[in-house]
């Protein structure tokens, strides 16, 4: 259910881009100190009812990320339990992504 930062870097140099949707589910706030340049913003606030407009998108790879892996965690569940079962969580948020791929995303 997580994918280490390592593992996601892997797939963002060999998968094609248009199979593969990074998720951050932080608030906006969070999202304008620091992102993933691949991602795009659904907050945990509103991802419930965001998730629908992926239907017919099951078969794709999904990798959601937070600040530390705990609410995209939560994301992930939510997720796999409409059918997206090829969705991970990013093992120790963008905080880890920072420290282990990209030392020019700020840490807060």
């Amino acid at each position: 259910m997580e994918i280490s930062p390592s593992k996601l870097n892997n797939w963002l140099n060999e998968i094609d881009s248009s199979l593969l949707h990074i998720i951050d589910c932080r608030e906006q706030d969070e999202w304008d100190i620091c992102h993933i340049k691949e991602a795009m913003l659904i907050p945990l606030s509103v991802f419930a009812e965001s998730i629908n407009k992926f239907k017919g998108s099951e078969s794709m790879a999904f990798v959601i990320y937070c600040h530390h892996g705990m609410r995209s965690l939560h994301a992930t569940h939510q997720m796999r339990s409409k059918g997206f079962q090829n969705t991970y969580s990013l093992t120790g948020g963008i905080e880890r992504w920072s420290y282990d791929i990209d030392p020019t995303i700020a840490r807060y």
